[in-house]
């Protein structure tokens, strides 16, 4: 096992690692619309932060040397699902086909108050 950490995405706001390599999958932790450079939301709604949350994954998968090319899954919390077309249209900016298999949900609340959360698993091929 291995810990997966970058700069370019936020630093773990608890006892969490940013991702975690296990043999050939990694698997995020959830990212929220944190700007790592900041350290607090990008402004917007929904769109903008669906992009930082996405840019941030990237970030954490270009660590561990691989692409968005490579997430095999995602998982996509939502505050409100009212939100899913917008959603969409920006998530679908950061995948192309074969697109990966992926659940949406909307939860009561995300930490920080996030509209968006978004994990992944990647395979290493």
């Amino acid at each position: 096992m291995k810990v997966i950490s970058t700069k370019k995405a936020p630093a773990a706001i608890g006892p969490y690692s940013q991702a975690i390599r296990i043999g050939n999958l990694v698997y995020t932790s959830g990212q929220i619309p944190i700007d790592p450079a900041t350290g607090v939301f990008v402004e917007g709604g929904i769109k903008e932060q669906t992009r930082q949350s996405l840019t941030n994954v990237k970030a954490i998968l270009e660590e561990a040397g691989l692409s968005m090319t490579n997430v095999v899954k995602t998982t996509v919390f939502m505050a409100d699902m009212n939100d899913f077309a917008d959603m969409n249209a920006v998530y679908s900016e950061f995948f192309s086909e074969p697109y990966p298999a992926r659940s949406a949900v909307a939860v009561k609340t995300l930490p920080k108050g996030a509209s968006v959360e978004i994990e992944v698993v990647a395979a290493i091929v």
